[in-house]
Formats: structure tokens, C-alpha cells, sequence
């Protein structure tokens, strides 16, 4: 009896440590349950929106540096470990070679393979040559266990605003700014999404989507560029398939939606947090009525509304936990009944609090 016990106890003890560790698990986490075998999952991490910055010589922006390199010591420490992570855009500031490979160096700390999105930040000033030639495709899919992956160069924008600024330090200046009456919206853009036809046209309809891009492929503001042109030409692309999931940065808040078949989540910035578009009353948005919005406390706070979520993709349907530096943490799932996300906790009005009404 008494060898019994002890290893009763000896299991349970690892049980609990499991799920122990299981209870921190960080950063964009997301247990997919869906591939070819009833009961297959994997699970893969997400860090977004780092925005590192140059100052001279080796100094970057210290807050920033400390935002990313959180994020890589707390995915180093899951388990268990992620099959990748994914890299969702703008690891630079202003597109400098110094701040991609300054980037690259924090990211290759972590022990598992890194999936990229390049970002505006990244692309506009050199178009993504350095990005081509260090870190990535700008575009290009891959299959993991049943699902595949479609990873999306969402932020092309128009040939003529291209050609009009002198310098391409200019255009990236300009690409930068968030509020710029001479800013220009962004695009997938022709050639891609024939790409895309293309690759979708060996998958068969029943085969779960993630498409992982930097902008949203949705229409929210258009002003911040939270903006992508020829948004409803890439959901038409995506309308055959039965169960279709967008994860996207950018936008660096809580943000989901629902557009016919396609679920949209958005990822959180290590960077810094920025507020929702209904702020900006001087103009109309179109940010999803059913998105609740954070409850920001101190919205000048370098950490407040800034963090990682995990993602529990079961049956094809989202659970999105979003971890949140200095705030709290948020649930977001698929509702079978209303036929979108809800947040768990607040998508009530009567259940919400000052903070996510005034921010």
C-alpha cells in the first residue's frame, strides 16, 4: 500500500506541475485542435509589433528592447513548447538595417523555429530587401498538421504614392506616421492575391485557413491606416472554406470580428498600446460593435494595454486569452448562438467597467 501511494503521489505531483505551467503559458499562444485527426493539436506562440528604434551606434530605445526581450525570456519558458512562433510585423521602427538585425539578434534566443510577417515598418524603406535577404519571404504559405498556413504581405499600397517622395528615408517617414494626410492606404495588391487563388486551389474546402498578416484584412480606420484597400477581394478569395481564422497585428489592441466565414483576431504590441479609433471623434470608423474594448486605466502608462494572448482553436473556433501587461486578462471565444466572438466577461454592457468606455 505504502509504494502505491507513493507513486499516487509522485503522479499527481507531476500532473500538477503541468498544469501549473500550463496557467502561464505566454505570449499569442495558440492550441490548434483541428487537423486531419479528430483529437491532433499543436500549439504555436505569437510576438507582434516590437517596433525597435535606433538611436546611434548600439543605443536603441530601452523601453521597446525590454518590451521584445520580455516576450522572448516568457515564450522560452513555455511548456509544452511551441511547434513555432510567429513574428506578426514591424520588429522595426524605421525600416533600418541596424533595427531588423538588432531585432533578429533578441529573437534567435528562442529555441524554436520563427514563422515572419513583414510589417510597414520593415518594408518602406528599402522595400523589404533587407527583410528578403535576413529574415524572410514576404509571402508564402506552409501546412502543419492538418492546417494550413497562408502568411500575407498586407501592407503593398499604390504606385503612384511610391514614386512621389524624393528619398526613400521620405517614404518611410511618411509610411511611419499614424495620423498623415499624405499617407496611403494599404493592399494585398493583384499579384498576390492571384498567388493566392492559386495556392488555395490545391486545398480542399474542409481544411481549416489561418492567415497570418500584419494590417487587418478588414476596413476600420482609415485615417491610422488601420485600412487594408482590397480587403473584400482577399474574403472573397477565403469564402469557400468552411472554417477561416485572420490573426493580425498593427492595430495593437484588443480587437475581433466576424465577416461571414472568416474570424478576426488581432494581436497585442510589445511596444506600446494605442487607442481605439472612436476616440478620434473628428471622424467615423467602423471598429466591430462587438469588440469590447480594454480597460485601460492609464492609457499613458508604457505597459498598460501593451502584452500576449494564447489561442485555443477547437473545432475550428476561436478561444482567445488575452494576457495583458499591468491590466487584466481577457477572454474572447466563438459564441455557437450568435455566430461570433464574445468577450466572456464584458459583452454585456450592464458587466462592463468605466475604464472600457472612457480611455
Amino acid at each position: 500500500m505504502k509504494k502505491k501511494k507513493g507513486l499516487n503521489r509522485r503522479a499527481f505531483l507531476k500532473k500538477a506541475s503541468l498544469v501549473a505551467a500550463a496557467s502561464t503559458l505566454p505570449l499569442n499562444l495558440v492550441e490548434v485542435v483541428w487537423g486531419k485527426e479528430e483529437g491532433e493539436k499543436f500549439t504555436f506562440a505569437c510576438i507582434s509589433d516590437a517596433h525597435l528604434t535606433h538611436i546611434k551606434g548600439t543605443k536603441f530605445v530601452r523601453n521597446f528592447d525590454e518590451g521584445l526581450s520580455k516576450a522572448v525570456a516568457e515564450v522560452n519558458f513555455m511548456w509544452p513548447r511551441p511547434d513555432f512562433v510567429v513574428f506578426g510585423g514591424d520588429l522595426a521602427q524605421l525600416g533600418k538595417k541596424e533595427e531588423i538585425d538588432h531585432g533578429l539578434e533578441i529573437l534567435s534566443k528562442i529555441d524554436v523555429p520563427i514563422k515572419f510577417v513583414i510589417g510597414e515598418h520593415d518594408y518602406y524603406l528599402d522595400l523589404g530587401e533587407h527583410w528578403q535577404e535576413k529574415v524572410s519571404k514576404l509571402y508564402y504559405s506552409f501546412d502543419h498538421k492538418g492546417v494550413h498556413f497562408v502568411v500575407l504581405n498586407s501592407i503593398l499600397t499604390y504606385e503612384d504614392w511610391m514614386k512621389k517622395w524624393p528619398s526613400a528615408e521620405e517614404r518611410m517617414n511618411q509610411m511611419a506616421r499614424l495620423d498623415n494626410p499624405q499617407g496611403s492606404p494599404f493592399m494585398v495588391g493583384e499579384e498576390q492575391r492571384s498567388w493566392l487563388k492559386k495556392d488555395l486551389a490545391r486545398v480542399n474546402p474542409e481544411t481549416p485557413i489561418v492567415v497570418l498578416s500584419h494590417s487587418p484584412l478588414y476596413k476600420i480606420f482609415k485615417p491610422w491606416n488601420f485600412w487594408t484597400d482590397d480587403a473584400e477581394a482577399v474574403q472573397e478569395i477565403l469564402s469557400p472554406f468552411k472554417k477561416v481564422t485572420v490573426l493580425h497585428g498593427h492595430v495593437h489592441q484588443v480587437l475581433y470580428n466576424q465577416i461571414g466565414n472568416i474570424s478576426f483576431l488581432a494581436f497585442m504590441s510589445t511596444a506600446w498600446p494605442w487607442p481605439y479609433p472612436v476616440s478620434y471623434t473628428q471622424k467615423p470608423n467602423m471598429v466591430p460593435k462587438m469588440t469590447v474594448f480594454m480597460n485601460r486605466a492609464d492609457p499613458f502608462h508604457e505597459r498598460d494595454g501593451t502584452g500576449w494572448s494564447y489561442v485555443d482553436l477547437e473545432s475550428g473556433r476561436v478561444i482567445h486569452h488575452y494576457q495583458l501587461w499591468e491590466n487584466q486578462p481577457r477572454t474572447v471565444y466563438f459564441d455557437q448562438e450568435v455566430g461570433h466572438p464574445v468577450d466572456s466577461k464584458y459583452q454585456d454592457p450592464d458587466k462592463r467597467i468605466p475604464p472600457q468606455e472612457h480611455y
